[in-house]
């Protein structure tokens, strides 16, 4: 994969932005294929593209346009814009072969460039604080109300439509992101925004305050755009995205962005917010500690002690596991961990534990799987979680496949099932929930190890 490693940093990104220059001259459609190279435009979000903690590339749409390019045999060169004002322009003249930036596919927007394949569904959402005045909940209430969207969204044409049929409803534009002008809606700067309904599901988890007040939109097909004139191009796209390898790719992607959230919780997230800023710095060089001793990153360590403790130093349950990791007796013992109140002994026997956990499955697991199933084991143990294994292996599921498991651990409850394993019954929806939920604390929390 080939990147334009200046345009990935977001100062240069936000210079081109500010010059108005564009990176490369107009594209042909054949380069592709004579150049072996596809220019795409995107812009940086949770939904689209992002750098990660290790700075490495991520996001929905870097995941399926990678898999897509990998399966031509072509390299990607991405070209980061500030907003999907800019993506458009770059659409427009023709200086990049895709954009693929969480783009809403609509017919005014297909009028003007080349339709591409469609991986999502999504519907617009008008998105408020929750406190303050009362919530819209019908259009004609939004009139009145400070609304303020990012500028050549799909948010402007639905707006103006709603504009057209209740007075009173204005708006205003800004070259921000969706994702900035939520965090500004969560700071009461003004009182909503719009944003498509995958966003809000990403970001919502940082922001408890935001809450949404309607669906403007029914669903819409989310996809790639292509300028005017790349039929091949987008044909190729199609075909590929309709395919088994497509299709694999949304599953993917899907499930590494998206499935693990669940409902919103108001107050279970608020909480988790305050305490990131309350309790988390006390700990905080504990777990960065422990993943330099164990490989396990330091912010998975952290939701996870965030699940067992809230971050509680001096958690007891009535089973008997204590301290931050709530480690038992037994498991304590055979780590060396002579005082589980002792948070800095805790989470180093807790990350321990976690990396054993993970280093006695199958190599041939991939990674994200590998990393859940140590997570399940942890909290269900090894001999369920080798039964439970044992249990896809005879329901023709796979036993290195998350998913799959995640509908096979809770058969460990099942009568039908349990008494033809070794270590009979389990509350195996537990380790199903337990993972699920450190996924979701793990992307809040990540910010801060950031």
């Amino acid at each position: 994969m080939r990147f334009l490693p200046a345009l990935m940093l977001p100062v240069a990104a936000a210079l081109l932005a500010a010059c108005g220059d564009s990176p490369h001259e107009p594209v042909s459609m054949e380069s592709v294929e004579e150049d072996g190279v596809l220019r795409v435009a995107t812009r940086n979000g949770a939904t689209t593209y992002y750098l990660n903690r290790h700075e490495q590339p991520a996001g929905p749409e870097y995941d399926l346009v990678s898999e897509f390019a990998e399966a031509q045999g072509w390299d990607v060169e991405w070209t980061m814009h500030e907003s999907t004002a800019a993506v458009i322009e770059a659409l427009k003249e023709g200086t990049a072969h895709l954009a693929a930036s969480g783009l809403t596919h609509r017919p005014s927007r297909t009028e003007r460039f080349t339709q591409g394949p469609a991986h999502s569904e999504v519907t617009e959402q008008l998105v408020c604080h929750r406190e303050g005045r009362p919530l819209p909940r019908l259009p004609e209430d939004i009139a009145g109300l400070e609304v303020r969207v990012t500028d050549s969204s799909s948010y402007v044409e639905t707006l103006n439509e709603l504009a057209d049929q209740h007075e009173g409803i204005t708006f205003s534009t800004s070259d921000q992101t969706t994702e900035v002008l939520l965090s500004q809606v969560a700071e009461q700067k003004f009182d909503c925004t719009v944003a498509d309904s995958n966003i809000v599901q990403l970001t919502r988890r940082h922001w408890p305050h935001l809450e949404v007040a309607m669906n403007l939109t029914q669903g819409q097909n989310l996809g790639w755009y292509l300028p005017a004139g790349a039929d091949e191009l987008a044909g190729t796209a199609r075909e590929w995205m309709n395919s088994r390898a497509g299709d694999e790719a949304i599953t993917a992607m899907e499930n590494k962005y998206y499935s693990y959230i669940g409902e919103f919780d108001f107050v279970d997230l608020r909480a988790l917010t305050r305490r990131i800023e309350e309790r988390l710095p006390e700990f905080k060089d504990e777990f960065i500690k422990a993943e330099e001793k164990t490989g396990m990153p330091a912010e998975l360590l952290a939701a996870l002690s965030y699940q067992e403790s809230h971050w509680d130093p001096d958690a007891v349950s009535p089973t008997g596991v204590r301290g931050i990791m709530m480690l038992t007796r037994r498991t304590a013992g055979s780590l060396g961990v002579e005082n589980r109140l002792d948070p800095q002994q805790a989470i180093d026997g807790g990350a321990r534990y976690l990396a054993d956990r993970h280093e006695r499955l199958p190599e041939t697991i991939p990674e994200p799987d590998r990393t859940f199933l140590a997570l399940a084991s942890y909290n269900i143990g090894r001999g369920h979680l080798l039964d439970a294994r044992q249990l896809a292996r005879d329901l023709d599921r796979n036993p290195d496949s998350w998913k799959d498991m995640s509908e096979v651990l809770p058969l460990k409850a099942d009568k039908r099932y349990y008494p033809s394993t070794r270590y009979g019954y389990a509350r195996g929806y537990e380790p199903v929930h337990y993972v699920q939920r450190i996924r979701n604390y793990r992307d809040v929390i990540s910010k801060a190890f950031e």
